[in-house]
């Protein structure tokens, strides 16, 4: 069995667990802390280092996803965690502080690629599919034949006054105080505008909202292609470490 640790770093949450990578599944429990406020770079490093020593893995293969555009391993955007972020250098601190063996990815991109894998998308390899992820903000991540656009951000799409993730995220939905039907409604608005923009053949909804899929599927159109990730809220994790398996061999 190829047990890799997998870290998903988000804008309220930092959870890491082992990955068996042949079955992509969790071998140990899923450990979980809250992200530092402010999120600037030492903090959420300590925090992310905790999770590696809580591991005790050490100069072993680690995979990060991480809530930004990842260019050779500098984090080129920082939406939701603070804006230090933008063009740190993060592969080479994380190798520095963790381990040499430490890889990087979009954490929407992670989950995208766990659900290819190992999920729902295993039915999509030769279609075009799209996950979003419904958090704090909005990740995404696209496949096309099973091959992978990175850092596609679709939540930071123009939709009415601001962005969509603005209006269709679970903090939007908290934030406002918005009933199932009502949040529903303006998750709605965004998978129409997305689904015109790339007609895609599926949607997988990933994050923690895809757990409570039952609340609001209801008031969906595009029933017959609006899908909840097979891996819930786990996918990130699991696609991290696959990434890094994937890069390390």
């Amino acid at each position: 069995m190829t047990q890799i640790l997998g870290i998903d770093v988000g804008a309220t949450g930092i959870k890491g667990a082992l990955v068996d990578i042949e079955q992509g599944e969790l071998i140990s429990d899923r450990v979980k802390y809250k992200t530092p406020k402010p999120a600037t770079p030492d903090a959420m490093m300590e925090v992310m280092k905790k999770l590696v020593e809580d591991f005790e893995w050490q100069e072993k293969v680690i995979g990060i996803g991480f809530p930004a555009i990842i260019k050779d391993g500098h984090t080129e955007s920082a939406s939701n965690i603070h804006k230090s972020w933008k063009g740190y250098n993060l592969i080479k601190e994380a190798r520095k502080r963790f381990s040499d063996k430490t890889f990087l990815i979009n954490d929407a991109d992670a989950a995208g690629i766990s659900e290819m894998r190992y999920g729902l998308g295993r039915k999509y390899l030769d279609k075009v599919a799209i996950l979003l992820t419904l958090g704090t903000g909005i990740g995404s991540a696209i496949f096309n034949e099973g091959e992978l656009l990175p850092n596609t951000e679709l939540g930071h799409l123009k939709f009415k006054s601001s962005v969509a993730e603005k209006y269709a995220s679970n903090s939007a939905r908290e934030g406002k105080d918005l009933s199932w039907k009502e949040w529903a409604k303006e998750l709605n608005e965004v998978l129409n505008h997305i689904n015109f923009l790339f007609s895609p053949d599926v949607f997988i909804l990933g994050g923690g909202i895809s757990k409570k899929f039952d609340n609001y599927e209801e008031h969906l159109d595009l029933k017959e292609k609006v899908f909840p990730a097979e891996s819930r809220n786990n996918a990130g994790i699991i696609g991290a470490a696959l990434h890094a398996y994937m890069k390390s061999q």
